[in-house]
Parts: C-alpha cells; sequence; structure tokens
C-alpha cells in the first residue's frame, strides 16, 4: 500500500493562531462566542482547559474577556463589547478582516453588497454585520435575482468556499446583470491550493481520505471535489472512524485534512493504519508520520495543556493534546523545590501547562519556565509602556547594536544608541545600556527595538532646564556689593572656580590677596568654604566675579596700633628713586627714606649707599595710615659722623659728580621728596627760596 500526503493540510494560519491564543489564555472569566473551529476534539481540549463557550454577547458578564474567532463578527459586536467592559482578544483570520473592509467601504459607496456563501455559515453571518444586513448571498442553489439588472454590484465572496462554484456564480451574475460588476476574489489562497491538490490527487489514487470535523465547511468542500474524480472517497472525523477493512485492498491511498484539522489527529489515523497494514518501502508509513510530526502544531514559546501519564525518578511520561504517543518531561524541568516520585504519583491523571522550549532534535517541554516567562512577560508590558530597562551589549551589526533580554533579542539602532554620531559601534560591546522600548514585539520572533539616545536626551535637557531655572533665579537674588558664602571647587593658574548656590563664579587671582598671591592655593584651600564679594554679575553672559580680598583688611588699615613714630623697624629696600629708597617694612607696606635721611653727609643719590635687596633697620619719624604713608629715617639710627657707604666691588670706579646734566622729576617724585627736609627746612620751602633767589 502506498500512502500520499496532500501537502497543504492541517491547520490554516488563522485558525492556528486562533487555537493557540485560546489556549494560552487564562481561562478565568474568559468566553468564546461561538465554536472556536469546526472540530470536535479540539473544542474538547479548549472546554476541558476551562474556556467557556458561548453564542451570543448577551451571555457574557461586563468586564469579562470575550475570544472572537477567526470567522470574525459583525461591526456593532466591537460597540457593544466597548459598552460592556468586555476586553476582546480578536483572532479574526486576516483574509476575513479584509473581506469586511470591502464590504465596508463598498456598501458606504452605495454598492449592492453580494455575498458569495453558504447563508448559515458564522464567516457569511459575520459579513452582513459590515453592511447593515442589507447584502444578497447566494450559494449557486438559487436562481439570481432578476433585480441585479438595475443595480451596482460589489461581490465577494466566503473565504473558504469552493472556487469552481464562485467562478459559475460570477458567470451567471454577469448574464443578468447590465451595470457595474466589481467582483473581489476573496477566497483564501490556502483554499484554492488544498482545493487544486485535492483534485490532483483524488485523479491518480484509488482511494482518498478526508480528515475533519463532519461540521467544517472547507474539510466538506474538500470531500465534494475528491468524489468528483475519485470513486473511493472517505470522510473521517478521527482516527476511530477508520475502518481498515474497506481500505486495505487499494494500493494508493491519498490524505488530506482540512483547515480545521490538528496535524495531530492525522497523525493518528495513520498510526492505526501502520498497526494492520505493511507499506511499501518507498513511502513508509514512519516516513509520513515523521514528516507529519515535524510539521508539528507545536511552535517554540507556546504553552500546551498536558496530561500526566506516569511519574519515575527520573521525571514524567505526559500526554499531549491530540495525540496518543507519550513525551518525557525531565524532573529539572518541573516547577518544584525538590522532586519526590510520591508526589506526583497521586497527580497521574490531572492536566498541568507546559512551555515549548525546544523543537529540535527533539521536542523539549518546561514547567518551570513558564514561571519565568510570566515574570518576563510582566516585566515585558512594563517596558513597553515606558520603563526604563538595563541590557548588556553582546554585539553589533550594520544598523546598531544587539543583546538579549530573557527571551527577548533587543536591538538598538545606531541613531538611537546616544545623541549625535556614532562611529565605533564595537566600543559599546560589554557595556550596560540604558534603554527604553521603541517597540515591543511579542508575537513570533520577540524582540525588543530600544533606545538609549531618548534617556540621555531626556536627563540633558532636564539638566539644562534646571540649570536655567537655577541661573535664572540665581541672578535674580544676587547684586554687586552682595557678600556671598561660596566653595572653592577648582583652580586654574587665573584664579578660582567657586561654587556659589549652585553657580559657578570666577575669583580671579588679582582678587584674592592686597598683597598679591602667586598661586590661588597659597590664599584659598579647594573644598573649603570662604565668604566671597560679588563684583561683577551678567546675566547675559552669565557670568559672575567675586572677590575675597575685598572682605580682608588691607595691611595700612592695620598700621595704627602697630606702627607708632619713634618705632625701631627692619626692612628690605624694594626700590630706589633719585630722592630716596621705598623700603618694605610688611606685605603691603613701605616707606620711604628720604635721601637726606639716609646718611649724616649730605649724598647726590640713594644709589652710592643703597641697593635694591639690603636689608636695613630705619626709625620711623612720621606715619599716616590714611594717607597710607610712612617716613623713615636710616641715619637717625647711626653715630654722628658715621656714613652710610655702598659696598662695591674691587676695581669699581665711582660715580663721576660733575658734567651731569640736570634731570626733571615728575609730579609724584616730587611730591615724595616734598615731605623730607634738609637742616630742619622742608625741601618744599629750600625750592621756593630757590626759585625767588634766581
Amino acid at each position: 500500500m502506498k500512502i500520499v500526503m496532500a501537502k497543504h493540510g492541517g491547520f490554516c494560519s488563522g485558525v492556528k493562531h486562533a487555537v493557540d491564543t485560546a489556549m494560552a489564555l487564562n481561562p478565568e472569566n474568559t468566553y468564546i462566542l461561538g465554536e472556536l473551529i469546526h472540530n470536535q476534539t479540539v473544542i474538547n481540549a479548549i472546554r476541558d482547559k476551562g474556556l467557556k463557550v458561548v453564542e451570543s454577547l448577551s451571555e457574557i458578564p461586563d468586564g469579562s474577556t470575550v475570544v472572537f474567532r477567526s470567522h470574525g463578527v459583525p461591526e456593532n459586536y466591537y460597540e457593544i463589547c466597548k459598552q460592556k467592559r468586555i476586553n476582546v482578544v480578536d483572532c479574526t483570520c486576516a483574509f476575513v478582516r479584509r473581506t469586511q473592509k470591502i464590504v465596508k467601504e463598498q456598501y458606504a459607496c452605495g454598492k449592492q453588497i453580494v455575498i458569495v456563501g453558504e447563508p448559515a455559515h458564522p464567516e457569511v453571518l459575520g459579513l452582513l454585520g459590515w453592511c447593515n444586513q442589507s447584502a444578497y448571498v447566494i450559494n449557486g442553489q438559487q436562481s439570481i435575482p432578476q433585480s441585479f439588472a438595475e443595480k451596482d454590484l460589489c461581490i465577494v465572496c466566503q473565504t473558504t468556499f469552493s472556487a469552481e462554484k464562485f467562478e459559475k456564480i460570477i458567470k451567471n451574475i454577469r448574464k443578468v446583470c447590465e451595470k457595474t460588476v466589481a467582483v473581489f476574489k476573496t477566497i483564501c489562497y490556502t483554499t484554492v491550493e488544498r482545493q487544486k491538490e485535492v483534485e490532483e490527487l483524488s485523479a491518480k489514487c484509488e482511494a482518498i481520505l478526508v480528515v475533519g470535523g463532519l461540521n467544517s465547511s472547507n474539510t466538506a468542500k474538500l470531500y465534494e471535489i475528491a468524489k468528483k474524480h475519485c470513486a473511493n472517497v472517505f470522510r473521517l472525523s478521527d482516527a476511530d472512524d477508520l475502518d481498515y477493512k474497506l481500505l486495505k485492498n487499494f494500493k494508493s491511498i491519498g490524505i488530506v485534512s482540512g483547515a480545521s484539522t490538528p496535524n495531530a489527529q492525522t497523525r493518528e489515523v495513520l498510526l492505526k493504519m501502520e498497526e494492520n497494514t505493511e507499506v511499501n518501502a518507498t513511502s513508509s508509513m514512519a516516513d509520513v508520520v515523521a514528516k507529519i510530526d515535524s510539521e508539528s502544531k507545536f511552535r517554540k514559546g507556546q504553552t500546551v495543556q498536558a496530561t500526566i501519564s506516569q511519574a519515575t525518578e527520573e521525571g514524567l511520561q505526559i500526554l499531549l493534546p491530540f495525540s496518543k504517543k507519550e513525551v518525557a518531561l525531565s524532573k529539572d524541568e518541573l516547577d518544584c523545590e525538590v522532586y519526590n516520585v510520591s508526589d506526583y504519583v497521586s497527580k497521574i491523571g490531572e492536566t498541568i501547562e507546559l512551555l515549548v522550549v525546544e523543537l529540535k532534535p527533539s521536542l523539549k517541554l518546561s514547567q518551570k519556565m513558564i514561571k519565568l516567562l510570566q515574570e518576563e512577560e510582566a516585566l515585558s508590558s512594563e517596558i513597553e509602556n515606558g520603563k526604563e530597562f538595563s541590557v548588556v551589549c553582546t554585539g553589533t551589526n550594520k544598523g546598531g547594536l544587539t543583546a538579549q533580554l530573557g527571551t527577548y533579542s533587543v536591538f538598538v539602532p545606531a541613531k538611537e544608541i546616544r545623541p549625535g554620531f556614532v562611529k565605533d559601534l564595537t566600543k559599546y560591546e560589554g557595556k550596560t545600556l540604558r534603554l527604553r522600548a521603541l517597540e515591543v514585539k511579542k508575537s513570533g520572533r520577540k524582540e525588543i527595538i530600544a533606545s538609549q539616545r531618548v534617556i540621555l536626551q531626556e536627563e540633558r535637557d532636564a539638566r539644562d532646564a534646571a540649570k536655567a531655572e537655577q541661573e535664572e533665579e540665581f541672578f535674580a537674588n544676587i547684586s554687586v556689593g552682595d557678600v556671598v558664602e561660596g566653595k572653592v571647587e577648582r583652580v586654574t593658574n587665573f584664579g578660582a572656580f567657586v561654587s556659589v548656590n549652585g553657580f559657578d563664579c570666577l575669583a580671579h587671582i588679582s582678587d584674592l590677596s592686597w598683597t598679591g598671591a602667586e598661586s590661588v592655593t597659597d590664599v584659598l584651600e579647594i573644598g573649603k568654604t570662604y565668604q566671597f564679594k560679588v563684583l561683577k554679575a551678567d546675566r547675559e553672559t552669565k557670568k559672575v566675579s567675586i572677590g575675597y580680598k575685598q572682605l580682608q583688611p588691607q595691611p595700612w588699615d592695620l598700621v595704627d596700633g602697630k606702627y607708632s613714630e619713634g618705632d625701631i623697624v627692619h626692612g628690605k629696600v624694594v626700590r630706589i628713586v633719585p630722592f630716596g629708597a621705598f623700603i618694605e617694612i610688611e606685605k603691603g607696606i613701605d616707606g620711604l627714606v628720604h635721601v637726606s635721611q639716609i646718611s649724616h653727609e649730605r649724598i647726590e643719590t640713594p644709589a652710592t649707599c643703597l641697593n635694591v635687596g639690603d636689608e636695613v633697620d630705619a626709625k620711623i619719624i612720621a606715619v599716616d595710615s590714611y594717607a597710607r604713608k610712612m617716613n623713615l629715617s636710616i641715619k637717625a639710627l647711626l653715630p654722628e659722623g658715621e656714613k652710610k657707604r655702598p659696598q662695591r666691588a674691587e676695581g669699581e670706579e665711582a660715580p663721576v659728580k660733575k658734567g651731569r646734566a640736570p634731570r626733571r622729576y615728575n609730579d609724584d617724585e616730587v611730591s615724595s621728596w616734598n615731605e623730607g627736609s634738609i637742616g630742619g627746612t622742608s625741601i618744599a620751602d629750600l625750592l621756593a627760596n630757590a626759585q625767588k633767589n634766581k
């Protein structure tokens, strides 16, 4: 016996999505509107899970969850659910949804809608609700209404209807209709492929088995097509309907299945046949079964309900839905702290929920991973709502950075890494990224497309806004002359940057000390807090200058009480002028030794006796702190007749005394000179007398 399997069999994508979605839902307060698919085995599995099947929305309590099956529903059902606060899980097939859209748009344009299909089919009943129940429904058994001659028609088709019948009906309508006929071929392409393949298979096989629910429309059409080309066609709802005696004499048998038939159901039929026959080696039953298993309805990440059949030291043996073959479940994959066989022996026959972890090389299931995934899904929902999350970058591609978060792959486009252009992506490998999701894909290949740039930009904007607000408040409450407290944050060779109420102000080195500072750290210490005076505040340039010395006493302010007339002081010659020498008593305080107060003998210039850097003792002969002046006398400390002679190097010539041109003195020099006296007569008076005698 040769077995030929149809290539296009088992669940279509729409039905598979509906079944997978329903089986993954929490059954509490969850309802399915109508039979999810026309297959009693699947319906029983859904009911065993605890999902409730109802026939109308009125049976569903407010605030519950409803599943709309792949056949679709009338448009007003969505509004009813909204009013009743019913959460909708919409499993409407993509092809049906397209037909709904066509019907709605064409009806709005004034077209007469014609639906080719079975009047009682759920899909057709749903489509009627998208054109205010005004469509004609035709299945080919009735004549074409003559009223079509005067109407602009829009013709759509039930997605599982016979393609051959549809073409015949269209030809008949065109014979009657005189106006525009807009025909939309809305039969699902998988339906067309299945029907075409059944036609070919039934033409070359001696017998055909059609596996599927007895109330399934698409399965019934496969049966009708097969009957046209093959005399021996048998329809089976499941393996229990198989009577091998009717098949044993056929040399070739073709097997087809409807869109609502699980692969496992077809597999059971094949296994029952295998028990009763020897199969041709060129197309062994084992090969056919293996092919079905490889095209199993299971997918990675799917949750399934399984029944515990055995408990051993290594783990459990379980039965999966629509299958009679046991599958091993390792004890390491059970959600328990310590595995104890006796705990699970008592649970034989109970149903547990498992996650499909791997498909190849063999099916691997896990119970403990469900809990981890639930936690992950809760996190993904938070991430989807904008929660920040962190991952470690594991690699790069041409478009950006890649990472992993649980079962989710994470992709960060290059433009979303940070504000500005990133030239070298590899430098982020191994680094932790702070991300916010741009898109979360939970179905199929689970992926999060995320951005770090939005977080960094928001933080930068927040800092800029806070800084602007802080600056505004700062300048609104500061004025030149204010005394403020500030902390020295950092120093440079030209000054110190001081934080005053969080704002950076500059204390220039020239404003640190009255006596001058070679280094900022000679006056201020980093990290310490001092009082400063505001010298300048410019709101436009955002610059503030402050001074430290302005709050410190000047050296001359301390002279009173510290230095008095008659005191003897020690100092260093810091400057020599024609009329005298300036002696630094301490930093910031200089005293003038007039040329007449250097020696008891008359000298023409102080340079004959003193050099810059010489240290001398002198007597204070006058002090005025207000005018910041102090007159000193060296000769007052010398015995009468002792001269202060300069020390010259050996061989150095004495200064020339004759033939020098008279020198003109500036006003400051004359003013300073006027402070001195000769023989008790002030120099100013001597100059005045000399002018008179001229």
